[in-house]
């Protein structure tokens, strides 16, 4: 085909470096491609939130929704982490983006005929999210090879301003739209998008990791196992999975329910959501360029914590603020957002560094999924306690927490040195090095000997 024409063109010209420099501007031109999905997708998102808001005001359905969409990278992550790293990187993204555009697509139809039913947005979130969980291993393991890895951390807090405008655009142009047009229009906007984000992969060169696994030496199951033995083999990873899995039991479900925190704690409709969203993705944005600037200190988990306690505080804040004072939940929303950037941006960068290339798709998806695990639990108990008790509590219990567990991970020595793992393999790496340049002198010595006492007996024999 045409795109294997040009993969091919491109890698002759990409060969011409040896060893392969990595590619900034076909990051850029992924990243850009992936910016026009995401606002699209972002735009849906909110579209079918509020209208499952209007059409239940139901804790329980937003929770089961967010349940849907988390489940599948909870339990396929793992596999589709295998797959990634033998499969072409580039293709899973161009794949799974185009499925989604298939689902959507048959949602959208759905409300066309108007015979749209909850379960049926459910299955489509379990399909969709079925394709993310194949498409964000892949995606950050190709930024691994395309940017230097002095400038993970920055990349990693221009991903996080990604996010955050996005999510102050997509709110209240969702709404204005959701106003204005029938919401399977809206679905088309999405479709769209992903097509932009296809055409812009196809477009680029994205090398494979050396030494990538072969299926036919090993099942996915082998390489699973080896992704987990390696995370056995980093006692702060293991630490800070635990340590992410309970605060998604119980920060999770709180950003879940903020559609019903507007409506009925402010007594607000889709533009008081849409505030609140934007003011959170205000926060997002100045926060990724903090870090896109500032690349974080030399200790990134500490640098990480200490964002997150922050978070804690104004997530219990929030919980506290009477109905009347709506204007100092947006302002606690935008600090909350501020510190996610510098959060995620440190321990991507951490994992980035750490984790050899060849391994990234199986192990991201492993941290993943091991993180997520608790999330459907906190949110299947949440709904009910949100419709018996109210949105605020949740959200004064979960502050709390997140604040606690953040500072006493500083009292942690394996959470707090966790790029430790990073120096270790960087030793070995060297010390591997060293031993192939030493056996190949080695090698070369017992040849010149060998070669030696042929010659020898030759001029022996000669003699007789």
């Amino acid at each position: 085909t045409a795109l294997n024409v040009s993969d091919e063109s491109i890698h002759s010209d990409s060969t011409r470096n040896q060893h392969g420099s990595k590619s900034v501007r076909s990051f850029a031109v992924m990243w850009g491609g992936q910016a026009v999905s995401l606002f699209g997708s972002r735009l849906v998102r909110f579209a079918v939130i509020w209208w499952l808001t209007l059409a239940t005001g139901s804790a329980t359905v937003l929770a089961t929704a967010t349940i849907a969409f988390m489940l599948p990278q909870i339990l396929a992550g793992p596999f589709a982490g295998s797959y990634v790293d033998r499969w072409n990187r580039k293709r899973v993204m161009m794949a799974a983006d185009s499925l989604i555009t298939v689902a959507v697509g048959v949602l959208a139809f759905l409300f066309y005929l108007g015979i749209q039913q909850i379960w049926h947005i459910y299955l489509i979130m379990l399909a969709t999210s079925l394709m993310a969980s194949f498409h964000w291993p892949a995606m950050q393991a190709s930024t691994t090879l395309l940017v230097p890895e002095e400038h993970y951390s920055r990349v990693g807090g221009l991903n996080q301003s990604l996010q955050g405008a996005v999510n102050i655009i997509a709110p209240p142009v969702g709404a204005v739209l959701y106003a204005l047009f029938p919401i399977e229009s809206i679905l088309l906007i999405d479709i769209v998008t992903a097509f932009i984000a296809v055409a812009s992969v196809g477009l680029i060169y994205i090398p494979q990791p050396e030494d990538q696994p072969d299926s036919k030496d090993q099942s996915p199951l082998s390489d699973m196992a080896e992704g987990i033995r390696f995370l056995r083999g980093w006692p702060g990873a293991l630490l800070l999975i635990a340590f992410a899995m309970i605060l998604n039991l119980i920060a999770t479900p709180a950003f879940s329910l903020l559609p019903l925190l507007a409506t009925n704690h402010f007594a607000g409709d889709a533009t008081t959501l849409a505030i609140m969203q934007s003011a959170n993705a205000f926060g997002m944005v100045a926060g990724g360029a903090i870090m896109a600037m500032w690349g974080g200190s030399k200790n990134r988990t500490r640098t990480a914590m200490s964002a997150l306690v922050i978070q804690g505080i104004a997530l219990f804040l929030i919980g506290l603020v009477p109905g009347g004072l709506y204007e100092l939940a947006v302002i606690l929303l935008l600090i909350a957002g501020l510190t996610s950037p510098i959060f995620n941006g440190s321990v991507i960068a951490v994992m980035q560094a750490t984790i050899p290339p060849k391994m990234q798709g199986r192990v991201f998806s492993l941290i993943l999924s091991g993180a997520s695990a608790m999330s459907p639990i906190g949110l299947a108990v949440a709904g009910p306690v949100a419709d018996a008790f109210g949105v605020p509590i949740w959200f004064v219990v979960s502050g709390l927490v997140t604040a606690i567990l953040s500072t006493a991970a500083f009292f942690v020595p394996a959470i707090m040195h966790l790029e430790r793992r990073e120096e270790e393999s960087t030793e070995i790496e060297h010390e591997t090095e060293e031993l192939d340049e030493s056996q190949i002198t080695n090698q070369m010595h017992e040849q010149i000997s060998t070669n030696n006492d042929v010659s020898d007996k030759s001029e022996v024999e000669n003699d007789l």
